[in-house]
């Protein structure tokens, strides 16, 4: 299997597609402790139009799993290291909550990301709330339970059969507890807002208006501090706004990435 090297610790990826020969490739970025499948939905609409890489966060799935704690700026070279692995000189990053926080230290210092979408994320390390989304791998009652704040009520009672799936995907390539602590350990202290003036790249940030583990105003706000950000509403979704609205989220990727590249 593929992988990047960020010295001595080694990270998994994947690369899917050929794209254009003029497109820029997408790279993913996830969640604390979510694996790769959080971004099937995407990886599906994407996958074509661009060639795109999914990898997991040190700490989760198949990549190394060091002692932590972790910081962003550690987890900001990894990206670097995928990227530079996958031979990627520019990228379209899409990440979700705490990936986000992840992808904005990174644009502060990389040369290599053209654009950044940003889901359920917010600028602050107050805003996120995400210890309810924590549960063992292998509690299937916990990861059943760990969903209901992740997704809102209306699509777990729509959709049983995916929220079924989810905690399939989550007991197979999640991070264990240790991992994903690590991970979260890396916001302390963080607060991007003095220098969110500094990322001038085109950024969409896409936010459930229900979610729970990061309030939506707290996207508003990181959109509007950013010199070139838009943000999009998405009614009633929780924080997997990407999973509830996967068409919707998709369309609205496509949209933006399709007029920077036409542009």
């Amino acid at each position: 299997m593929p992988t990047a090297s960020n010295g001595d610790v080694s990270l998994y990826y994947r690369v899917d597609g050929d794209g254009s020969e003029s497109s820029t490739p997408v790279v993913f970025v996830s969640e604390a402790g979510l694996g790769g499948w959080s971004w099937g939905w995407q990886h599906a609409a994407l996958t074509g139009p661009f060639e795109t890489v999914v990898w997991d966060l040190r700490g989760t799935g198949r990549s190394d799993a060091p002692s932590g704690p972790y910081d962003l700026e550690t987890l900001a070279s990894d990206l670097e290291a995928v990227l530079a692995d996958c031979s990627v000189r520019k990228a379209h990053v899409v990440a979700a909550g705490f990936g986000g926080a992840v992808a904005l230290t990174a644009a502060r210092t990389s040369s290599r990301i053209e654009t950044l979408t940003l889901l359920g994320t917010a600028a602050r390390e107050d805003a996120f709330e995400l210890e309810d989304l924590l549960a063992p791998p292998d509690d299937r009652e916990a990861l059943e339970e760990s969903l209901e704040s992740a997704l809102s009520a209306e699509f777990r009672d729509a959709q049983p059969e995916v929220c079924e799936g989810i905690v399939d995907w989550r007991a197979d390539g999640d991070a264990d507890e240790a991992g994903w602590r690590a991970q979260l350990a890396a916001l302390e202290g963080f607060d991007a807002r003095e220098w969110l003036v500094e990322l001038t790249l085109p950024t969409l940030v896409c936010h459930g208006t229900g979610d729970e583990l990061v309030p939506a105003d707290a996207g508003r706000d990181l959109a509007r501090g950013l010199p070139r950000g838009q943000f999009e509403p998405l009614d009633g979704a929780g924080h997997l706004c990407f999973v509830e609205r996967s068409r919707t989220v998709n369309d609205r990727i496509l949209g933006f990435l399709e007029s920077y590249e036409d542009g």
